[in-house]
């Protein structure tokens, strides 16, 4: 919570190197308010909720936590497989088996478990951004 993308990553990457900042917050908003609003068979679904509950997740597996976010979210609209699929990829992605895709969510599309893996990876990259942006914050000080 306290160093964000929003309030510190991005102006700070923008001011080491022009528009850069920009491209990647348009890169990351792009695909975390990617959707059709679908579920699997479900047409009209708000996706907000599990799109953002993916995201934080993601920056939880990684150490960074949100005071303003509630992660009871996370337990309850993540199963356990996709949260054991979600920390493999993100973490060990060369543990990464088909048999670990096909296992979560098989009644959902492959856009819809693409969308997911396309979440978690822009996730993990603005993770590692924070970290490193946060030590350059730190040695510039």
């Amino acid at each position: 919570q306290d160093y964000t993308w929003e309030d510190h990553g991005f102006s700070l990457i923008n001011r080491l190197y022009p528009d850069v900042g920009q491209l990647l917050d348009e890169k990351f908003q792009v695909v975390y308010n990617l959707t059709y609003n679908t579920i699997a068979m479900h047409c009209g679904v708000d996706t907000s909720m599990l799109r953002r509950a993916i995201w934080n997740y993601v920056h939880c597996v990684f150490g960074i936590r949100y005071d303003d976010y509630d992660y009871g979210e996370v337990n309850q609209l993540l199963e356990r497989g996709l949260k054991i699929y979600i920390k493999t990829v993100a973490c060990y992605p060369e543990k990464t088996t088909k048999r670990m895709y096909t296992q979560f969510w098989r009644h959902f599309k492959h856009s819809e478990k693409v969308h997911i893996n396309l979440l978690l990876l822009e996730a993990r990259m603005q993770a590692a951004l924070l970290y490193a942006l946060r030590a350059v914050t730190r040695y510039m000080t």
